[in-house]
């Protein structure tokens, strides 16, 4: 923390322009002695214009912000060198910084120094990488509300919660005497256990919600070949990505592939047709098509709108009777002899699927972020469900009529995972996971 980290902040492949960035105590003197245009105090958010120079050489012509602590992301001191975008020029600019007193930031440093320095809290932290990596514009909002900080006064108020009733247990256990306390006993504590279960329970479930927007969903096209599925996973994504001919039995593998549904993205992924394989290679790639039929979160079930249904296809009804799916009569380009409630018709081959397209929209227009506070990822998931799991116990503690002293320990398990969704009790090892998956330069 004491040190003057550098690092690229920008794409690192050739652009016009690339920005390379400082932070630290040493920073505006590391400039200074590289920088043709040297003063004796730089202004907060100004830009200065000079060239990057090293033993007389002029390096390059740039543009150099400063910006004074603590009113900066990480509440040091920071500088920005705006440079040409040749990777050549980048690379010696670093190397002279390097020179003259920083080193090469590791990965997230920025936001991590943001982080221990109290300007930001690790939901801010996590949803700038979030933001970094969205792939929809649902997973783009999503990530700004944490960054805003809608979503760590959300958890905060979840961790009141929990103070309160630790609070009101303390002082029925250390100042038994007071009157004018609310007195604790296994029935009045009971409620307020309920309550907080309930909360959690619905931020668990909000928070499962937004990792499908964040991450989208896993889903298979399935059915027997030669059914139009690799037909339609074109279709969808308007290219030819999959073969597609007349031979029964072409795809022999997983082909996968991602479209956006108004901000609901679809991990896409077509397999080998489902019948007894012929031969080793056949018969691995349909073993894949169950195996990613167990995994998925939806299902796009393919069945010949042209042709009677077959003992397959029936099959396939019932296999995915219990999943998230949408059975698709396919070839409507032909004579339909095949009539199913709540299936859509399309024509794969004429890309003719607008009506699979709705349902899809209709389907999971509740997944839509409508600006609740959502948490997003692993980490925060796996925290919220044992804080739900500490305040189970200590209902089944109470109900048992345990010592009030046993119920509360459990309470401020459940009260440390809140706190450690913002990071406010987490350790060092499992900081440095979280940052390690940022890209250099935040």
């Amino acid at each position: 923390m004491n040190e003057t980290i550098v690092s690229l902040s920008s794409g690192a492949s050739k652009a016009a322009i690339a920005i390379i960035r400082l932070s630290g105590d040493n920073c505006f003197d590391i400039v200074r002695h590289i920088f043709s245009n040297v003063k004796e105090t730089y202004e907060h958010q100004k830009f200065y214009y000079g060239h990057i120079l090293e033993n007389q050489e002029i390096v390059d012509e740039v543009m150099i912000s400063f910006f004074v602590a603590p009113k900066t992301f990480t509440c040091e001191n920071m500088a920005e060198i705006n440079c040409h975008g040749n990777p050549l020029i980048i690379q010696r600019i670093i190397s002279l910084c390097i020179q003259y007193g920083a080193r090469l930031a590791e990965r997230g440093e920025f936001t991590k120094r943001a982080f221990l320095n109290g300007r930001i809290d690790l939901i801010n932290a996590e949803s700038i990488n979030d933001l970094i990596n969205a792939t929809n514009k649902q997973a783009i909002r999503l990530a700004l509300s944490g960054l805003k900080g809608i979503t760590s006064d959300y958890v905060t108020n979840l961790s009141h919660e929990l103070l309160d009733v630790l609070t009101t247990i303390e002082v029925n256990i250390d100042y038994p005497e007071y009157d004018d306390v609310e007195q604790l006993t296994h029935l009045t504590i009971l409620p307020k256990l309920e309550k907080n279960i309930a909360l959690l329970d619905k931020v668990i479930q909000d928070t499962k919600k937004g990792q499908i927007v964040k991450n989208g969903i896993d889903t298979v096209i399935i059915g027997k070949p030669n059914v139009g599925k690799s037909s339609l996973l074109n279709a969808l994504l308007n290219e030819d990505k999959a073969i597609v001919t007349d031979i029964a039995g072409t795809t022999r593998d997983i082909v996968e592939g991602s479209i956006d549904f108004d901000g609901i993205s679809l991990n896409l992924i077509d397999t080998a047709g489902i019948r007894k394989g012929k031969n080793k290679i056949e018969q691995l790639g349909i073993q894949k098509s169950y195996n990613a039929l167990q995994k998925a979160q939806f299902v796009l079930l393919v069945l010949d709108g042209s042709t009677p249904l077959t003992e397959q296809d029936n099959e396939l009804l019932e296999l995915t009777k219990d999943k998230e799916r949408i059975v698709i009569l396919n070839k409507t380009d032909l004579k339909s002899v095949v009539h199913l409630e709540e299936s859509v018709n399309i024509s794969a081959k004429n890309r003719n699927i607008s009506e699979l397209e709705n349902k899809i929209k209709e389907k999971f227009k509740t997944f839509l972020y409508n600006e609740e506070p959502l948490l997003f990822n692993a980490r925060q998931l796996g925290l919220l469900q044992q804080a739900k799991q500490h305040l189970l116990d200590a209902k089944n503690q109470a109900l048992a009529k345990q010592v009030i002293d046993l119920i509360f320990i459990d309470i401020q398990e459940a009260y440390k995972n809140i706190l450690e969704i913002l990071g406010k009790t987490t350790s060092l090892d499992i900081l440095d996971n979280v940052f390690s998956k940022f890209c250099l330069g935040k």
